[in-house]
């Protein structure tokens, strides 16, 4: 077990570097000049030329690289250029609508891809099979700007259920925030759900079709008793592991949503990061986005050994 740890350990650290060099080079590879652009059209080229030298950005790119694995590895992301502020500071004042928004959407979609592939994997074939699987199809091909749109005209504008936008004021209290966290929440919740749909349908299939689930129902146990205690618990690896990169994914990816609900999270700032090229908060966000994937794809290895012990014991 721990030499499987370790080994998933020395994996995620050669990843890590692998996304720093790549992060580093495709941001300089980018059109546009951060200095050009904080400065304005005003600006002459001594200033410029000055500014360039106060962030560092006149030094070769190998040197430039160099100090920022020097930077990183006394845990500094580096300093803003726009916000003038480190890169640490903006994330963690822009972390809570993120964080809240993909775990609130996550939540969202496994107790509608759970059950839902559930009841698709046991009546398979029939007319709910093929609803719940023309649902999963739609949800997985349907933009997720198109349906945030639409349940803003809906939910906020025609009835006036939810906010439209923002994350409240200041002051607003938790509760507020996560009304306000709703309608996002709903439209990743609900297109990532296609997904585990599609996979706890499959997973349970699989199952399904195993001497011992037979058995169980010979044995004359509560069909209940045979999909919970037999079917489902066997399927959990590819369930636990479609969840734990949905959740990712939501990290990761919730830019579109952040941005057409205007929440002030990681999205947006990555977003208006990359509009002006500030270099040093493009490298950070993406690099503790990697290091979040790394560390669920983690957590997904140590669930494997509680859903199903046969993984704990050949790992040793």
């Amino acid at each position: 077990m721990l030499r499987l740890l370790l080994r998933r350990f020395a994996g995620a650290l050669v990843v890590l570097a692998l996304v720093a060099v790549l992060v580093f080079v495709l941001t300089r590879l980018a059109s546009g000049d951060p200095v050009a652009l904080l400065l304005g059209d005003q600006a002459t080229a001594a200033d410029i030329a000055q500014a360039r030298i106060r962030y560092g950005l006149d030094k070769p790119l190998t040197t430039q690289f160099v100090l920022w694995l020097g930077e990183l590895g006394h845990g500094n992301l580096g300093q803003s250029i726009f916000l003038q502020q480190p890169v640490a500071q903006a994330l963690v004042d822009r972390a809570e609508p993120t964080l809240f928004l993909a775990l609130f959407a996550v939540a969202i979609a496994a107790l509608i891809g759970v059950p839902a592939g559930m009841a698709a994997a046991i009546w398979r074939g029939s007319a709910a099979d093929q609803a719940v699987s023309t649902v999963a199809m739609l949800g997985a091909s349907v933009p997720s700007f198109w349906l945030g749109l639409i349940l803003i005209q809906v939910f906020a504008v025609h009835l006036g259920w939810f906010p439209a936008s923002g994350y409240g004021d200041p002051g607003t209290g938790f509760g507020q925030r996560l009304v306000h966290l709703a309608l996002p929440a709903a439209v990743l919740g609900l297109l990532n759900s296609a997904l585990i749909i599609r996979f706890t349908r499959a997973a349970m299939l699989d199952i399904l079709g195993e001497d011992y689930v037979r058995t169980a129902r010979a044995k004359g146990l509560a069909e209940r008793t045979v999909m919970l205690k037999h079917v489902l618990r066997n399927a959990l690896v590819p369930i636990i592991t479609v969840i734990g990169l949905t959740v990712a994914l939501m990290i990761g990816g919730t830019v579109v949503t952040e941005t057409v609900f205007n929440l002030p999270g990681v999205g947006n700032l990555v977003v208006r990061a990359v509009l002006r090229r500030d270099y040093p908060v493009i490298q950070g966000t993406l690099l503790v986005i990697a290091a979040i994937y790394v560390l669920i794809n983690l957590l997904i290895d140590l669930l494997y050994t509680v859903a199903d012990p046969r993984i704990r014991l050949e790992g040793k």
